[in-house]
């Protein structure tokens, strides 16, 4: 596989196109959360209302469009029609990382979908290490290139140590979420990278002051697996054994909203069962990204749009079912939590 940030952006793209990338044993466990039917639930179908509030922005649904590309030419026109879609059908969206805009400045364009997307909500991303040596003037530019309505800080240190010329030092990660929650222009949003946020994270980030996580939990993509798929040598034996590092999502969404962070559930997210499940659980928001991907490869925006309205169809059922009316609603509903999920957080929640 090709190196440096633009080859890389490449790679990740190409790998993500199908499901060798995918966890191999490990699943989200959002299957182990068996929300109660009802079968009296005296609403219309109609009646379900989808809409939430985040970061001051009104959404039709909770539905994340989830940070994926940017950096080349192709990004650019990935990044362009899934910002279309988010703002003619009301969900957020999210950039991939912007350090290539940060390190080439002419990649900057391949970001800027604000143009097409005028009141969507828009998350834009930076690795937590290259934050640590960023200033808030710095990274306050980025956010205001891309007229992003929060930053997202990603942490991915399993994903750098299988990368070939990846980061090897995490220190000081817990200070620059101090920092820029403290000083910069918009919500910071702490996020990971396909392995999950534990409890003593979300502890860690809620006593640094941030407010908002997003979880990216194990049982999607593995971004260990992608960079294992790129990697040589060493790189590659570690990647093999690390393959099915990280938390499954539907621990880490429990274990952050129990801290009172406002709480984004990525990772392994295909279906609206799955977002509903999610949401039980204690997420605000639910974001997709490789099925996402790889509907738009096979028929582009046509395609994207189909898979969206299904997921929205189906949570809108499966709200109906357990007699919910608002996503408010549903995050009340009674559930059942079974097997491993019930082990990983340590009691059975009502």
């Amino acid at each position: 596989m090709a190196s440096g940030i633009e080859s890389r952006k490449k790679d990740h793209l190409d790998l993500c196109s199908d499901d060798a990338v995918s966890f191999r044993r490990r699943s989200t466990l959002l299957d182990q959360v068996r929300l109660v039917h009802q079968s009296l639930p005296d609403l219309h179908l109609d009646e379900i209302d989808l809409s939430v509030q985040m970061f001051g922005k009104q959404l039709k649904a909770p539905l994340l469009i989830a940070a994926m590309t940017g950096g080349t030419e192709k990004a650019a026109a990935i990044n362009r029609d899934l910002a279309k879609i988010a703002e003619n059908y009301g969900y957020a969206f999210g950039l991939g990382s912007q350090r290539a805009m940060h390190t080439q400045p002419e990649q900057t364009w391949t970001y800027e979908v604000r143009k097409w997307a005028p009141s969507t909500l828009i998350f834009g991303n930076v690795g937590v290490v290259q934050a640590r040596d960023m200033s808030v003037s710095e990274l306050n530019t980025m956010v205001r290139l891309v007229g992003a309505d929060a930053l997202c800080a990603h942490m991915n240190p399993a994903m750098e140590l299988i990368q070939g010329g990846g980061d090897r030092d995490f220190r000081g990660g817990t200070d620059t979420f101090k920092r820029l929650a403290r000083e910069l222009s918009v919500p910071v949003i702490a996020k990971e990278t396909g392995c999950g946020i534990s409890k003593e994270t979300a502890d860690k980030l809620s006593r640094a002051g941030v407010l908002h996580v997003d979880v990216s939990g194990a049982g999607g993509t593995s971004w260990v697996g992608v960079e294992t798929l790129r990697a040589q040598g060493e790189n590659k034996k570690l990647g093999e054994v690390l393959w099915d590092w990280g938390i499954p999502t539907a621990v880490s969404v429990h274990w952050a909203s129990s801290m009172g962070l406002s709480t984004i559930a990525t990772g392994g997210i295909r279906h609206g069962l799955d977002v509903a499940a999610a949401l039980a659980m204690g997420a605000h928001m639910a974001g997709i990204a490789r099925p996402v991907l790889q509907a738009y490869q096979q028929g582009g925006i046509d395609a994207v749009e189909q898979f969206l309205e299904q997921v929205q169809m189906q949570l809108r059922a499966t709200m109906l079912l357990c007699g919910a009316r608002t996503i408010a609603e549903l995050q009340s509903a009674p559930k059942v939590i079974l097997g491993e999920l019930r082990d990983w957080i340590g009691h059975k929640t009502e």
